[in-house]
């Protein structure tokens, strides 16, 4: 039997992460830093992603970038594969929420909704897919939500979103994975992050949301990097087109 860890070594592998200046996306980026591989992380704000290098070190690049910006997108995969070359593995954490309540929803607030939580994840994978395709080994991870679903209060414009990417991700499936690319989807549950910062700010809710689910607690970052590392590794090779919750149990309830 071969050593069960070594499925784990991401060793040798290029990953991008979107989202890589806060929250789980910053978190994901150092897991997959800290398990072997070399890391592009991207984001808007320059300032966070160079103290995220700064931090992950010598296996760390970063790309100042706006994922919704289509008319970027051909620079921006150069950009991406520019240090350590085409990457193995996308994770597309980036995301917005901008809570507005259904009757008040604008269009300046869904489409910018639209283009980052569901358009930048198919069209930056599309673009990066041929290199993967060309090695025939590839991971694509997306970010799915308790909102995927479920309906939350100020949340359609980002329901509908996430609701998406559970499809989107089930098609990725469909359509790569003959050529070795696993496309999955992570869910999270009430982690605090900047996105939930206003839900953590409120103690009241923060334990009601904690007593809603089978473990009695909201997430702590530690709890994102195993189902990452496993999605985003050799250890997942026979699981694609899934979404994975990372909840505590609250979508079980």
């Amino acid at each position: 039997m071969d050593d069960p860890a070594a499925l784990f070594d991401l060793t040798g592998r290029v990953a991008c992460v979107t989202g890589a200046s806060s929250g789980l996306g910053r978190r994901a980026a150092s897991v997959l830093a800290v398990a072997g591989a070399q890391v592009v992380g991207v984001a808007r704000r320059a300032d966070a992603l160079e103290a995220w290098q700064a931090e992950a070190g010598r296996n760390a690049a970063t790309v100042v970038a706006d994922l919704a910006d289509r008319a970027a997108l051909c620079a921006l995969t150069q950009q991406i594969a520019a240090p350590f070359g085409a990457p193995d593995i996308i994770v597309h954490a980036a995301g917005i929420n901008t809570r507005e309540a259904a009757d008040d929803v604008s269009e300046e607030g869904w489409d910018v909704t639209l283009a980052l939580n569901l358009s930048a994840p198919f069209f930056l994978s599309q673009a990066l897919v041929p290199a993967m395709k060309a090695k025939g080994w590839g991971r694509i991870v997306n970010f799915a939500s308790l909102q995927t679903t479920r309906a939350f209060p100020g949340g359609i414009a980002y329901g509908a979103s996430k609701g998406g990417i559970a499809q989107l991700t089930r098609a990725m499936a469909e359509a790569w994975s003959p050529h070795g690319i696993t496309a999955n989807a992570i869910g999270p549950g009430f982690f605090p992050t900047e996105l939930t910062e206003a839900v953590f700010a409120d103690t009241e809710r923060a334990a009601r949301n904690a007593a809603q689910t089978c473990l009695g607690r909201n997430g702590e970052m530690r709890d994102l990097d195993g189902p990452l590392l496993f999605l985003c590794s050799e250890a997942s090779s026979y699981v694609t087109g899934q979404i994975l919750m990372v909840d505590g149990g609250f979508t079980a309830k």
